[in-house]
């Protein structure tokens, strides 16, 4: 694996006593969004809508933080042209912004009652965010263990 040495790292314009604050936000709404998947999953095998609510619940929770790292990464990406400059930066904003706009529909969509916020479009909705996820996180992984992006030390 390539090495960054200590005048190519970019440091994170969004911290906290040093430490970059969208990498400690990201893994919730990831979380949240794998989970809302599974239990939509649940709740479309045995009908209970408990499973149903748990879903809603999770989505939201997934896109209350998925906004708060979203501000977080922009800060990151705004404050420092040499972020932007870095081959994985776009594609891991733009994908991160589908999926946070997937997973808002996707919200809205399981406000509504029952069967109706799962089967079909919710579910889709569920799987196409959790599918992105992968993506946006091996080039967010790419950023900062290949770019340097983020790192104190």
């Amino acid at each position: 694996m390539p090495t960054v040495q200590n005048d190519e790292r970019v440091r994170s314009t969004a911290q906290i006593a040093g430490h970059p604050i969208h990498p400690m936000l990201v893994p919730i709404p990831i979380t949240c969004f794998v989970g809302a998947l599974l239990t939509d999953i649940a709740y479309v095998a045995s009908a209970e809508i408990m499973w149903a609510n748990f879903s809603a619940w999770l989505l939201l929770a997934g896109v209350v933080f998925g906004v708060l790292a979203a501000v977080a990464g922009l800060i990151d990406f705004l404050g420092n042209r040499r972020v932007r400059a870095q081959a994985p930066a776009w594609p891991h904003l733009i994908g991160n912004a589908v999926a946070l706009i997937l997973a808002i529909i996707n919200t809205m969509i399981h406000m509504r009652d029952g069967w109706t916020s799962v089967w079909p479009t919710g579910l889709v909705l569920s799987a196409l965010t959790v599918l992105i996820l992968p993506i946006t996180g091996w080039l967010g992984w790419a950023l900062v263990y290949r770019h340097g992006v983020g790192v104190a030390r």
